[in-house]
């Protein structure tokens, strides 16, 4: 296909060339040649995806405004450091979203982070609609739509039918949708006996610039849910790694405070992205006996060798599962999805003002949860039928999480009769089977979008067999299929592309030819960390002085962020680097601004400190056993003075540190039940710690506790 396109243009002739990444399957590259002076050339694409289901139950659609570049090891090449990239400004594009949505069920609304039209039913069952962004705006920002529709169904299975007429024959493709909700309820007791016992290592991106904030806060929130008796580590990388600790140690006060410690001198100066080494180095290690290794992964997504990072997680999915979190906008989702599915896990995305805290909670629970094992689909359908499945082995299901396996039904059948399909799967030590029978009739008619998503699992199936293959034939083998698949199905590949040459214009196009690469956003925090000087210890960050990179970065700030540069004075060699700002258009007069060249943004001494979030207080103050003391510290959040807190103590014999726990208790559950997500572990603990304590009577306390603190709280919600 490049030969044909590089033909083309040889010989004036207008043509375009569509492929995908040698890289990364969610990368892409549009060539459009020979267009004479004046000319428009307009070029329609589709993909297919499927969308993320979010805990409400809405579907997530994003269409990414960014594109970062990916960092590529040593000896490595990279399409994405091609592409130029400018500030938001000068980006030479907008967009305009417009949206056709299908749904077997009613959909309900559709919310998303730009002004929208209002929705428009297209059927009277509300099962199709269409909708589109207000007005044409910026391509700077990814467009984010949620999809709600109106549940009908508890099933744990779904099938639907789709009709393909090709080649005279009849084809079935088959959506198979589980949705789990196990039989039983599932208690969470923070044990080490209990249900959770792991060792959680958690990998973060130290170079994830204006998000480091917010990963501490989640960090310090994964710290302090952790139960003891389990075992931690803490990495972090860029383009070296550093560990908090040599090997996993076993939770407790003291490897909690040491970690903590750690955590608040975290930068962002770790340069690049390479999460190869520290992944190799994790699973050299080998796991701890009855201590489940769970894998928590941060990162902007910004890896070249994507096909590497997923195959060894792959390679290593017997051992552990592996959680992933793809931070800000840009992050490869080939990567963060890669990598939770070929780990048995789950992924999350956190764009915008989306909040990283609750999204890992959400994880941990369901890392909490017993390991579902062997699973198996068995389909029974008529003579004359063959069931061939498109989608890998289900490895993973997840407590009210979809899967989506597909499948494709070959041969004659009739449309009156009858399959079923059975999940079996065990649940602890206990096994279980869930059935479902269905017609043979399609319900609709569904255009090529399911068996284009059943293509695309199955070329991503023939892709990793082919990296896993060792002798050539075999490779070759595989590679023909998946290119057989590829242009029979119309779904790119990485051996396939999309070439088209205009032939009824006979006129070749004559003259010098310009060539003119289309820019992409790079958001300004993304410009300074391309450009800054990496670090060499998360731990030790002297500033070094760059006056020219200095100077630039602040000029792109206060033209995008303030509207204009009032002035500045260089002052780098009395104060090191440090520039000083007479910003009286802002309302920052005189402001000293620390460089900090660590992919983050300056810092303006004059500006006033942000406000601690008051939840996040009261959890760094809870001990590793889940009690809290009765300090100042403590008193300061809860707004109320010692003498006041001593008085209403119920009881002369009250341990005060129960007294204290109870109040932190209630405090949670009174004035923060809208962030219970966020708080729910902490709570485990501290109802673990209480119920251990002898002689307590917990409703007398409950009682004069809600009183002091001036809240209503039902004893029950408690879990005491």
């Amino acid at each position: 296909a490049r030969e044909e396109y590089d033909d083309a243009m040889s010989s004036g002739q207008q043509a375009f060339l569509l492929e995908e990444s040698d890289e990364s399957p969610d990368v892409f590259r549009l060539s459009v040649g020979s267009l004479p002076p004046g000319q428009s050339a307009s070029v329609s694409l589709s993909y297919v995806t499927e969308l993320p289901l979010q805990e409400d139950g809405a579907l997530r659609f994003c269409l990414p405004g960014v594109l970062n570049p990916r960092y590529t090891p040593a000896g490595g090449e990279s399409v994405t450091a091609e592409a130029p990239g400018v500030l938001g400004g000068a980006v030479p594009y907008t967009l305009a979203l417009g949206a056709h949505i299908s749904s077997p069920s009613s959909i309900d609304r559709v919310q998303s982070n730009c002004p929208l039209s209002p929705l428009e039913y297209l059927a009277e069952d509300k099962s199709q609609a269409k909708v589109r962004v207000a007005q044409h705006r910026d391509a700077v920002q990814p467009a984010v739509c949620f999809i709600h529709w109106k549940v009908t169904s508890g099933k744990l299975l779904h099938v639907f039918f789709f009709i393909e007429l090709r080649f005279m024959d009849l084809l079935l493709k088959t959506l198979l949708v589980l949705k789990p909700c196990w039989p039983v309820a599932l208690g969470l007791e923070l044990s080490s006996t209990g249900l959770m016992g792991p060792e959680s290592d958690v990998l973060c991106h130290w170079a994830l610039g204006s998000a480091v904030s917010s990963v501490k806060d989640t960090l310090l929130l994964l710290l302090k849910s952790l139960p003891l008796g389990c075992y931690f580590n803490i990495y972090g990388f860029g383009s070296t790694h550093e560990s908090f600790f040599p090997e996993s140690v076993e939770y407790s006060q003291d490897t909690m405070d040491k970690a903590l410690a750690k955590v608040k001198t975290m930068q962002a100066d770790l340069g690049g992205t390479e999460i190869l080494r520290p992944l190799t180095e994790i699973y050299h290690k080998p796991c701890l006996p009855a201590h489940p290794r769970q894998l928590f992964v941060f990162t902007d997504g910004e890896v070249g060798n994507t096909k590497q990072v997923t195959d060894l997680v792959k390679t290593n999915s017997l051992s552990h599962r592996c959680f992933t979190f793809g931070i800000g906008e840009g992050a490869s989702s080939a990567l963060i999805r890669g990598m939770a599915t070929e780990g048995s896990g789950h992924f999350q995305f956190i764009t915008g003002t989306e909040r990283l805290q609750p999204k890992v909670m959400q994880s941990l629970r369901f890392a909490l949860q017993p390991a579902v094992r062997e699973i198996s689909v068995r389909w029974d359908v008529p003579s004359g039928l063959e069931v061939s499945s498109l989608s890998p082995p289900l490895k993973a299901l997840f407590q009210g999480q979809r899967a989506l396996l597909y499948a494709q039904l070959k041969g004659q059948c009739d449309h009156s009769a009858e399959g079923s399909v059975l999940l079996e799967y065990k649940l602890g030590d206990e096994p279980y089977k869930s059935k479902l029978s269905f017609s043979l009739k399609p319900d609709k008619e569904s255009g090529l979008t399911i068996h284009r998503l059943g293509a695309r699992s199955l070329l991503r199936s023939l892709e990793r067999e082919e990296r896993e293959q060792e002798g050539e034939e075999e490779k070759k083998a595989v590679r023909k299929r998946a290119t057989e698949l590829s242009t029979q199905s119309g779904v790119v590949c990485s051996h396939t592309a999309f070439i088209g040459v205009n032939k009824e214009n006979k006129q070749p196009v004559q003259g010098p030819v310009l060539r003119r690469n289309i820019p992409r956003y790079q958001p300004e925090e993304m410009a300074y960390k391309n450009v800054a000087p990496h670090r060499v210890s998360s731990h030790f960050a002297p500033q070094v002085p760059n006056n020219h990179l200095g100077r630039h970065f602040l000029e792109i700030a206060l033209v995008e962020h303030q509207g204009k540069t009032v002035g500045y004075q260089d002052c780098s060699q009395q104060n090191g680097s440090r520039l000083h700002l007479q910003l009286s258009s802002t309302g920052i007069n005189n402001a000293d601004v620390t460089l900090a060249p660590t992919g983050g943004r300056p810092s303006c001494a004059g500006a006033p400190e942000p406000q601690e979030n008051p939840l996040l207080k009261l959890i760094s103050l809870q001990k590793a056993n889940g009690s809290w003391d009765l300090d100042e510290a403590l008193l300061a959040v809860l707004g109320k003075k010692k003498k006041e807190v001593a008085s209403k103590m119920p009881g002369k014999g009250l341990d005060k540190t129960a007294w204290a726990t109870l109040l932190a208790l209630l405090w949670l559950h009174g004035f923060k039940l809208d962030s219970r997500d966020e708080w729910q572990f902490v709570a485990l603990k501290a109802v673990s710690w209480i119920k251990a304590q002898p002689g307590l009577d917990v409703a007398q306390c409950v009682q004069a506790g809600a009183t002091l603190l001036g809240c209503q709280v039902d004893p029950q919600s408690l879990g005491m």
